[in-house]
């Protein structure tokens, strides 16, 4: 185990981890909705949910965005 503090905020998302994920559709970028969990995807119009800290990038688990 490490002795180092997690990076993780509040939020349970690793913000290196933001920073590198890209819509598995589009390949564009994601906007993150703390409020909800979600990692969103203007473009495809899907929101990909965030459970336990992990992103989940699957389109078949997005929700449709209006």
């Amino acid at each position: 185990m490490s002795n180092l503090p997690s990076e993780r905020p509040a939020s349970g998302v690793d913000p290196k981890l933001l920073e590198i994920l890209v819509c598995p559709l589009t390949k564009g970028r994601l906007e993150y909705d703390a409020g909800r969990q979600e990692l969103i995807s203007r473009e495809a119009k899907l929101a990909y949910p965030i459970r336990d800290g992990i992103p989940i990038m699957l389109p078949e688990e997005a929700r449709k965005l209006d």
